[in-house]
């Protein structure tokens, strides 16, 4: 007995030893890439004052395990949808569309960007200002920056929220963000905030950490210069034909109405007007779930955030703004996503078809779900490239 506890002593303290190692190597990597982030802040004019901001910063795990599992990736649509489009967030933007009548009309003229769109994104961000983040924007961009699948992107922005602060537009212990760095109302990182925010309030500052209208006004110039078209929807629900090919559902494949008119594509809500210009079909849920029509407005939104769930997101919200905006299709719940390790598994399977995907990283990107849509058709199943438990399972067994 005394020599199991002996050995579990000196196991404990070679692991400690160990782990202490690990430690101090991962922070003497962070103090070398902050050292080289320091030179390159130098030679754009960042002064010592803020230069020395990086001398204590330390990795924050927090962010990491956060960017791991961004909900509007990680969650099914329809939950992603029930999280941010509630009955208190609806209530809130039409009490805040409200109280800001006069400066939405300013808005609309000057940048053609509705209403419910900004408020939308507005409560989508922050739920109106009420959660803005509280981390450090500093630290959270050197913890994405310094290794990882984030690191040029948490490089670039720590560089441009130094040179901020260089410029004195907001107090170092004011510059609080999310995990990922974006920062105010509506949740600029950095490099947009340098480039697109504006002056919403006319004296002379661009502070979107306190001012909603100047966080307005920025996410109306950005959407703008985004190719927001004054006039134009963002999409809308659209009934798909029986025969349809689902390898035509992508964002990034927009084509004429007339294309989709012909293929039997019908709407209730809207006309199928040439003028709508090139629209995508989206289907987030897969073919038992509802299908958009996407304009290039949509397209905007993505500039603003990357994930379609987002952008469909905003666009619903501001359609419940204006009342009940109920889907004429349900979405098929029992139909879950497949989680990444689940996507990793089919991956695999699929690499031993023979399917040229990559490596089985668990990311459900455009080349494992052509292959998805493939294997589907050659099975005779619904090609529409949406993996499920169910067909996890059906190509496990085959």
């Amino acid at each position: 007995m005394i020599y199991h506890i002996y050995t579990i002593i000196v196991l404990g303290m070679t692991l400690g030893a160990t782990n202490t190692a690990v430690a101090d190597d991962e922070r003497a990597v962070f103090r070398d890439w902050l050292g080289a982030v320091r030179v390159d802040a130098h030679k754009q004019g960042v002064s010592e004052k803020h230069l020395r901001l990086l001398d204590n910063l330390t990795p924050d795990m927090k962010v990491r395990e956060l960017a791991a599992r961004q909900p509007e990736y990680v969650k099914p649509i329809w939950g992603y949808l029930d999280l941010m489009i509630t009955d208190q967030r609806i209530a809130l933007g039409q009490a805040a569309l409200a109280a800001h009548a006069d400066f939405f009309n300013t808005l609309e003229v000057k940048y053609g960007l509705p209403r419910t769109i900004l408020t939308a994104i507005w409560g989508v961000e922050t739920n109106y200002g009420s959660n803005k983040g509280s981390f450090s924007v500093l630290r959270s961009l050197a913890s994405l920056g310094y290794e990882g699948t984030r690191a040029k992107f948490g490089r670039q922005q720590l560089l441009a929220a130094l040179s901020i602060l260089e410029d004195g537009d907001i107090p170092p212990d004011e510059m609080t963000g999310s995990w990922a760095g974006a920062m105010g109302h509506t949740q600029f990182i950095p490099t947009t905030y340098q480039a697109y925010a504006a002056d919403g309030t006319g004296d002379g500052k661009r502070d979107i950490w306190n001012e909603p209208h100047d966080a307005l006004a920025s996410a109306a110039n950005y959407l703008k210069v985004s190719g927001w078209k004054r006039g134009l929807p963002w999409g809308f629900e659209v009934q798909l034909p029986p025969n349809f090919d689902y390898a035509q559902a992508r964002i990034k494949a927009p084509q004429a109405v007339s294309v989709w008119r012909k293929q039997g594509v019908i709407s209730r809500t809207h006309e199928l007007d040439d003028r709508l210009g090139d629209v995508s079909i989206f289907v987030p849920g897969g073919a038992r779930g509802p299908a958009f029509l996407v304009t290039r407005n949509f397209r905007a939104l993505l500039r603003y955030n990357t994930a379609p769930a987002y952008a469909l997101a905003v666009g619903r919200l501001s359609l419940r703004f204006e009342g009940d905006a109920p889907l004429h299709k349900d979405w098929a719940k029992e139909d879950r996503p497949l989680r990444s390790e689940e996507i990793a598994d089919l991956q695999k399977a699929l690499l031993r078809f023979a399917y040229d995907i990559g490596k089985a990283d668990g990311i459900l990107g455009r080349r494992t779900r052509a292959a998805v849509r493939d294997y589907q058709k050659k099975q005779g199943l619904r090609a529409d490239g949406y993996a499920t438990p169910g067909l996890l399972q059906y190509i496990k067994g085959h």
